[in-house]
């Protein structure tokens, strides 16, 4: 189930970067028409900021490395062009099978994707997503993954496996970054003991899930709290955070705690 060396590679490239909402609600009011980053920018804010973005962000610039690595790959994702779409990319190895990259959701690791393959495993998996086992159930022109965690919750997200083509991708994009939702989110992956968990933060609370459960985080009562947690967990500029949370804060009608 293990990606090739060529893609892990360039897989490897994106360790320590976020999936985070900030930077939507940041450059939203900074941008003309175009609210969608041009990879070109998202690197100088990576630079200047050490921000990163939301699933497209992340999916777009993923896939473009991808390119210079003579990787073949291309976007997929689910409910494109709607509130509810998620975005990853599908990068082929040598023999013509698809692996899922999912920056958005913050996995561990790339996983094998088709059925056909000698490689593939069928059953829960460990070592692909932090603070959860996962299955792998292909379809014919969808795969969905079901994840197992600790506490017995199960959920699933659906992957439809028709590439889209870039500029469908480009518009889906768009319509996200369009789209701000009151509650900023913000995920990242952090070792915790002996493996790699998963650290959110949602709605002015945050949580470590790992694979022995979730560990909750003392809550904060001030922005410029947040502001530090969010900036020790992420290495993000501090005055970026201040300004992306307080837009946040003011959506929420003042809410901080």
């Amino acid at each position: 189930m293990n990606a090739p060396e060529e893609i892990v590679k360039v897989w490897r490239e994106f360790d320590g970067f976020p999936m985070e909402t900030l930077t939507k609600a940041w450059y939203y009011e900074k941008a003309g028409t175009k609210k969608q980053r041009s990879i070109e920018l998202m690197k100088a804010h990576r630079e200047r900021y050490g921000i990163t973005g939301n699933c497209f962000d992340l999916a777009l610039w993923l896939l473009e490395e991808f390119k210079k690595a003579g990787i073949k790959a291309y976007p997929i994702g689910s409910h494109l062009g709607t509130m509810e779409a998620h975005a990853a990319i599908a990068a082929e190895d040598k023999e013509g099978y698809r692996y899922l990259c999912d920056l958005g959701d913050q996995w561990l690791e790339p996983i094998l994707i088709e059925e056909s393959s000698k490689s593939f495993q069928s059953g829960k998996l460990a070592g692909f997503f932090p603070g959860a086992e996962v299955e792998v159930l292909p379809g014919k022109s969808e795969v969905e993954i079901f994840y197992y965690r600790p506490n017995g919750k199960i959920s699933n997200q659906k992957y439809a496996l028709e590439p889209v083509s870039e500029d469908a991708f480009w518009e889906a994009a768009e319509f996200s970054q369009n789209h701000i939702y009151p509650k900023v989110l913000f995920e990242t992956r952090m070792p915790y003991k002996n493996e790699i968990a998963h650290w959110e933060f949602e709605d002015w609370q945050s949580r470590l899930s790992t694979s022995q459960g979730l560990i909750e985080d003392t809550p904060l009562s001030t922005l410029d709290e947040w502001v530090e947690r969010l900036h020790q967990k992420s290495g993000f500029d501090r005055s970026f955070l201040k300004e992306a949370l307080e837009i946040y804060k003011e959506m929420n009608s003042g809410k901080s705690g």
